[in-house]
C-alpha cells in the first residue's frame, strides 16, 4: 500500500492519486510494497526501492548510504508496545532531493500521529526534509513515551516486591511467578528501545552529514543536533532503566530464596524436635532380653513422658533463641 502527501496551506494532506500528484509529492509512504509499487514508486519518482531483504542487513553499509544522489537511511523502530509485545523490524527513510519515501513492513505509532498533527497543524513540514526531520521528532517522542510507561510499571513492581505479601505459601508463589513474568516483559521493551536508539544515533548522525551535503538551513541542523541529544539522553535513561530491571530480577530471585530456606528452615526444625522422641523410641524398642524398664508397672507412660519432655525442650530452645 502507498499513501502519498502533498503540501497544502502549509499542512500535509493525504494524496488521492499518486499519478496524479506525482510532482506534488512530498512524501510517499510505503507499508508491505509490492513488487509493482516498488517498480511504480521507481517509474514516477526515480528512486529504487529496497527490497525487505536489503532493509534487514546488518552491516552499516547496507543501512546508511548514498546511491544516485539519494540518501538511504534505515533504523530498527518497534510496534505494538501497547501489549508488551514489541515486534521490531526495519523502516527505510529514502531522502531524494525534495522527496520523502519510507519504506515499512510494520506499522509503528508515528507513522500513525505524525500524518495526523502535520494534517491539522501548520508544522513547517514542505519539502522532503522537513517532513523527515518532524517524522524522527514523533519517532523519538513515542519511544520516550514508551520508556516512561515502562518506568511506571517497573515502579509498581518494585513496590510488589517490597511489599507485604500473602501469608499463604502457594499465594506468595503464584505472586514471585507473575513478577519474573512482568519483569522479563519490561526488559523486552527496553532492549527493543535500546536497539532502536541505537540504530537512531547512526542514523542522526548520517543525517547531520547529509544536511552539510544538502546544505540544509540552519533551523533544520539544529533540530538534527536537538534530536540526536534527545537519542542520547533517552539512550541513557534505557541504560539505567535495565539496570533496574535486573536489580529487580535479582531482588525477586532473592525474595525466592529466602522462601525456600524459610521452608526449609520448618522441616529442619521439625526433624531436630522430633529426633529425640524417635531415639527414645528406638532406645525401648531393641530387642534385647534385660530392658528394666519394660517389666516395670510406670515405664510405658515414663517412655511417653520422656518422648514429650524431649521434643518440648528443643521447641523451647528455639522459641528462645529467636529461631521460630
Amino acid at each position: 500500500m502507498i499513501k502519498s502527501f502533498v503540501v497544502e496551506n502549509d499542512r500535509l494532506r493525504q494524496a488521492d492519486d499518486l499519478l496524479a500528484n506525482s510532482d506534488r509529492v512530498v512524501w510517499a509512504d510505503l507499508l508491505n510494497p509490492t513488487k509493482e509499487e516498488g517498480v511504480a514508486i521507481e517509474t514516477l519518482l526515480g528512486v529504487a526501492i529496497p527490497t525487505r531483504e536489503e532493509m534487514e542487513e546488518i552491516e552499516i553499509s547496507s543501512r546508511l548510504y548514498v546511491e544516485d544522489g539519494a540518501y538511504f537511511m534505515t533504523a530498527t523502530l518497534p510496534a505494538q508496545t501497547e501489549i508488551d509485545d514489541p515486534l521490531m523490524s526495519p523502516v527505510t527513510f529514502v531522502l531524494a532531493g525534495s522527496r520523502l519515501i519510507t519504506v515499512r513492513y510494520h506499522e509503528p505509532r508515528a507513522f500513525k500521529t505524525f500524518p495526523q498533527r502535520a494534517e491539522k497543524v501548520a508544522t513547517g513540514c514542505t519539502t522532503g526534509d522537513s517532513v523527515l526531520i518532524g517524522l524522527l521528532e514523533a519517532i523519538v517522542n513515542r519511544l520516550a513515551d514508551i520508556l516512561e510507561r515502562a518506568g511506571r510499571d517497573v515502579e509498581a513492581i518494585s513496590r510488589d516486591i517490597f511489599e507485604a505479601r500473602s501469608t499463604k505459601v502457594s499465594k506468595r508463589n503464584r505472586d514471585f511467578q507473575e513478577l519474573l513474568k512482568s519483569i522479563g516483559r519490561k526488559e523486552d521493551i527496553a532492549s527493543s528501545v535500546r536497539d532502536s536508539l541505537i540504530s537512531l544515533q547512526r542514523l542522526a548522525g548520517f543525517l547531520t552529514h547529509a544536511a552539510t551535503q544538502t546544505k540544509m538551513g540552519k533551523d533544520k541542523r539544529a533540530r538534527i543536533k536537538t534530536l540526536s541529544r534527545d537519542v542520547l539522553s533517552l539512550a541513557d535513561h534505557t541504560t539505567f532503566l535495565s539496570q533496574k530491571i535486573s536489580f529487580l530480577l535479582d531482588a525477586t530471585l532473592g525474595m525466592i530464596s529466602i522462601e525456600q530456606n524459610a521452608i526449609i528452615k520448618i522441616f529442619s526444625v521439625a526433624a531436630v524436635i522430633f529426633l529425640p522422641p524417635t531415639l527414645v523410641a528406638s532406645v525401648y524398642g531393641m530387642n534385647f532380653d534385660v530392658i528394666p524398664e519394660l517389666k516395670w508397672e510406670f515405664g510405658y507412660p515414663f517412655a511417653v513422658f520422656l518422648m514429650i519432655v524431649s521434643a518440648i525442650l528443643p521447641f523451647w530452645y528455639f522459641r528462645r533463641r529467636g529461631w521460630l
